[in-house]
């Protein structure tokens, strides 16, 4: 049982540390042995702590690259919502474009129709005038219609005022004269 404990905490050591003396012989063999002991300690400390901080350094190393991929995939993600934010944009300018076009038409068209109204307008006014001055004949375009010109006619109300003074000056002039 002790054999077995000295083995596995001092064996390795032990055997090295006594290589050492007999390699290099030293006049004090035991305090040789007891400082190389000492430094063989350290030696694993130190080993153990770099080992620690290699594992550390890795593990940093990992997450670090972990980080870039995110920052990565985070501006991949930032360029296709940018992308899509531009196609969005551009849909709507080219729905804005149309919509701007479509009133244009649509007000080019209300103006076509304007004018083609006023131009019926002016088309019934000329043929108005015109058909003032037409005969019977040409109204009708039958055969034998007479060529009458036409006869204007007077207002009954415009009549009826010029016959009003006319009807009180007939009263005034059988009145007798005083």
């Amino acid at each position: 049982m002790e054999t077995a404990y000295l083995r596995r905490c001092l064996g390795i050591c032990l055997a090295e540390g006594l290589a050492e003396v007999a390699e290099h012989r030293p006049a004090d063999p035991i305090e040789y042995l007891a400082f190389w002991i000492y430094k063989y300690k350290k030696n694993m400390d130190e080993e153990f702590l770099r080992k620690l901080e290699r594992e550390e350094l890795e593990r940093e190393r990992e997450e670090a690259q972990k980080e870039v991929e995110m920052l990565e995939k985070m501006k991949e993600e930032e360029l296709l919502i940018q992308q899509k934010l531009e196609e969005e944009r551009q849909a709507e300018l080219e729905r804005e474009r149309e919509e701007q076009e479509r009133l244009e038409k649509e007000q080019a068209e209300e103006r076509i129709i304007e004018q083609k109204r006023i131009a019926e307008m002016e088309a019934k006014a000329a043929a108005e005038k015109e058909g003032q001055s037409k005969t019977l004949a040409e109204l009708t375009d039958k055969y034998g219609a007479p060529h009458l010109t036409r006869v204007e006619e007077i207002d009954e109300m415009e009549q009826s005022e010029h016959t009003l003074p006319t009807i009180a000056e007939s009263e005034e002039e059988d009145e007798p004269m005083v």
